[in-house]
């Protein structure tokens, strides 16, 4: 099935949109469950919830729903992996408390992490859990480069590891002159090819989308097409759906469901509806 999702569950904006008029924010990630299968964890690079917590966000949410967790970034920003094995190993024991809601984990790899680190990188994935489905992004341009992709794309194939592909071009159209939100964005979001590799595990896109939301057409079109002809071999696709204006990124997720229901997709839907409350 193809999970599709945004960065975050609770975003005040989207009351009105995603939740209906006088949502309170304790009921932020029930009503997003309901309507979105999945969703990127930011919050846990920041912090790692308590069990309690991650008891109540799985009592919230569907079984058929999926957390993809970022590891935290006292594990991917704080000097060698292979020496945070341990945090890493406590952070996938603490995140069981979700059960089958327990999507993929997503290690983000800092801009300054590049391939000649590759010795490191593999030491983590060889003492990275098995029984726990990992993806990871690279940053740093040399692994957009041969040299550094081959090698980068051989270790996640033999350690059976998905590579997340982010898409970036929306926002870094030259003839754009952008703004406050493009600019932000384009600070913030590395200026990183497109390269739509998925190594040997989970399928992760992230796309990051145009706050002019018809500016998003042709990418999306091409994304709905790549993503079908995965889906006919590829059971573990989740799509997450950026955008400068956060109000905009679940109007992104309605688009490119659109297009995957248009092509006969399998698109995941909440299991314990009889139909999604609104966003198809």
């Amino acid at each position: 099935m193809i999970r599709i999702g945004c960065a975050v569950w609770a975003y005040p904006g989207w009351i009105g949109d995603l939740f209906p008029p006088g949502t309170r924010s304790s009921e932020f990630l029930k009503l997003y469950s309901r309507q979105l299968t999945t969703v990127e964890g930011n919050t846990t690079f920041y912090a790692t919830p308590s069990p309690a917590t991650v008891a109540r966000w799985a009592a919230e949410t569907p079984a058929s729903f999926r957390f993809c967790c970022k590891l935290p970034r006292e594990v991917s920003h704080a000097g060698p992996l292979a020496e945070k094995l341990p945090q890493a190993r406590a952070f996938v024991e603490r995140m069981q408390g979700l059960g089958v809601r327990c999507g993929p984990f997503f290690l983000q790899l800092p801009p300054g992490y590049g391939p000649v680190r590759l010795a490191d990188l593999e030491r983590f994935v060889a003492g990275w859990p098995r029984e726990a489905a990992l993806a990871i992004e690279v940053r740093h341009p040399d692994w957009y480069l041969p040299v550094g992709e081959a090698p980068l794309m051989a270790l996640l194939e033999q350690y059976q590891i998905g590579r997340v592909i982010m898409d970036v071009r929306p926002i870094r159209d030259p003839n754009d002159p952008g703004g406050a939100l493009l600019d932000d964005a384009r600070e913030r979001k590395p200026d990183v090819p497109l390269r739509p590799l998925r190594g040997g595990g989970p399928t992760l896109v992230r796309y990051i989308g145009h706050p002019d939301l018809a500016r998003n057409a042709p990418f999306l079109d091409e994304w709905a097409a790549r993503i079908a002809a995965w889906a006919t071999t590829d059971p573990n696709i989740y799509l997450f759906m950026h955008c400068p204006d956060e109000a905009q990124s679940p109007r992104l997720c309605r688009q490119i469901a659109a297009r995957l229901y248009t092509l006969g997709a399998p698109v995941a839907v909440a299991d314990d509806l009889p139909a999604q409350l609104g966003l198809f």
